[in-house]
């Protein structure tokens, strides 16, 4: 048995029976970062004393002695957290995230922090100031992005799940690209406090797993409000786990025509058609769809993500914190330098296309329209829901593309996110699950969208899907 390839569920039943202690679990994880993480590069930081710490502490919660692993724009107190950025390469936060917080509580066990296109603004990870991860199924691929350390290490059995942030299709294009579960809740479900901000209105925090059940359980842990962040949702938080098992039979579930296009790759729209079949035969009802307005949704969220990036990342000036220049004159010329020689290219892209957005005499003109049409994007959404209870589209338009092919075509990239994009505008949570292979190995993903704070009723959709199927149960072929 490979330890380091259990799921949170089979290790916890493992830990409770006295047949698995933590540090053996701990130890199994370790080794496999030693043996495999050359090869993948999924971590900025790998943290094996707070982790022996974490591990030796005991304890009752859900997730003690769990390895997991941490995107590094959430902050752990203590812990150096980059952003993959020399703007922030030598930042150690004086905080915990409330998310990383509320595992802290459960007893979970920190193994390091992982790669991320800077700032979490990319879908390959090849945006990292210090290195590109590569997608254990092809080494020559990308593991998609942001999130792309994540997916990896969980896909690798670097950790036997992470946490990801999800701003376009950051937690679950990579989960698709990789093979795993991600999970992106609904705006306001999961607090953002401690999240190093890229755009606030559509950062979400989510987990990446190996099962939909892993994902239920992490949720669970994470979710609810927080008074440290003014956009918590005041909800109850619902037993996902026992929600997982309901089947669907009786659920209606949307196939929107606009997802469905030229361009998607032929055994991409194939894999995600035969899970629909699935879904049909343990007694879904399929229903033909129109999202009318998603032909706008990439132009709108590069509009708007770009403008709330070009005012988050004012802070970093090279005066409080973070990186400065050495040799400035006076302020200016430190202000200038800092942020020239502080930011990669495609931060720095992103931020002059919002400040261009945001600036007087094209705010109107760019800015209030995106807004506009955000608005028209999200009542798709909500007349769609009047017919169905779940949507369902392909994750990304293809497979892992190799490392460097799409770099220096900023165009081509942003459309990777192309099927993601949308439910961050609208707010509305998404699950990725595996459900196919491509002819070069390389893994396909499937998406469900569902209603606003229903993350239940998606989980169960997916987590019968799952189980009808064993895309679930595959590992790269990583020696």
């Amino acid at each position: 048995m490979e330890l380091h390839y259990l799921t949170i569920k089979e290790a916890r039943a493992f830990v409770k029976k006295g047949e698995l202690e933590p540090q053996e679990l701990l130890q199994a994880v370790l080794g496999r970062i030693e043996a495999v993480e050359d090869k993948v590069k999924a971590f900025v930081s790998i943290t094996p004393k707070e982790a022996q710490e974490m591990a030796r502490k005991g304890g009752q919660g859900l997730l003690q002695g769990m390895p997991l692993a941490i995107k590094d724009n959430i902050c752990t107190r203590g812990i150096r957290t980059t952003c993959s950025s020399r703007f922030l390469e030598n930042f150690i936060p004086p905080y915990e995230s409330t998310a990383t917080e509320r595992l802290l509580r459960h007893g979970y066990v920190l193994v390091g922090k992982t790669n991320l296109d800077e700032f979490a603004m990319g879908s390959s990870t090849e945006n990292s100031a210090f290195h590109s991860t590569r997608n254990p199924w092809a080494l020559q691929c990308i593991p998609g992005g942001s999130s792309g350390g994540s997916a990896a290490a969980v896909a690798a059995g670097e950790c036997l799940a992470a946490l990801g942030s999800d701003t376009g299709g950051s937690i679950r294009q990579p989960a698709a690209l990789c093979g795993v579960v991600g999970l992106k809740p609904t705006y306001g479900r999961v607090s953002r406090f401690g999240l190093v901000a890229f755009a606030s209105s559509l950062d979400q925090i989510g987990p990446i797993t190996r099962c939909v059940e892993d994902a239920a359980l992490l949720l669970g842990v994470i979710a609810g409000h927080d008074p440290k962040d003014s956009t918590s949702a005041p909800l109850e938080v619902p037993d996902y786990l026992q929600a997982l098992h309901g089947g669907v039979r009786g659920l209606r579930i949307g196939i929107p025509k606009e997802y469905f296009t030229e361009g998607m790759d032929e055994e991409v729209e194939a894999s995600v058609k035969e899970a629909a079949r699935v879904l049909a035969d343990l007694g879904a009802e399929l229903k033909d769809i129109s999202l009318p307005h998603t032909g706008y949704a990439v132009a709108t969220y590069y509009i708007l993500a770009t403008s709330e990036a070009s005012s988050n990342l004012a802070r970093y000036d090279g005066v409080k914190y973070g990186f400065r220049a050495r040799g400035a004159r006076d302020l200016l010329e430190m202000y200038t330098q800092s942020r020239a020689q502080g930011f990669g290219a495609e931060v720095k892209r992103r931020i002059m296309l919002g400040t261009y957005a945001l600036s007087s005499g094209y705010y109107e003109a760019y800015y209030r329209k995106a807004q506009q049409v955000r608005t028209l994007i999200k009542e798709d959404f909500q007349q769609a829901f009047k017919e169905v209870d779940l949507v369902l589209t392909p994750t990304s338009p293809t497979p892992a593309f190799k490392i460097g092919e799409k770099i220096d075509d900023p165009l081509k990239m942003y459309l990777s996110d192309i099927f993601t994009i949308s439910v961050n505008l609208a707010g509305l949570p998404a699950v990725s699950v595996p459900c196919g292979l491509s002819s070069q190995g390389l893994p396909i993903g499937l998406q469900l969208i569902g209603r606003h704070f229903e993350e239940a009723v998606l989980l169960r959709a997916a987590h019968a899907y799952e189980q009808a199927t064993d895309w679930h149960k595959r590992r790269p072929p990583l020696q």
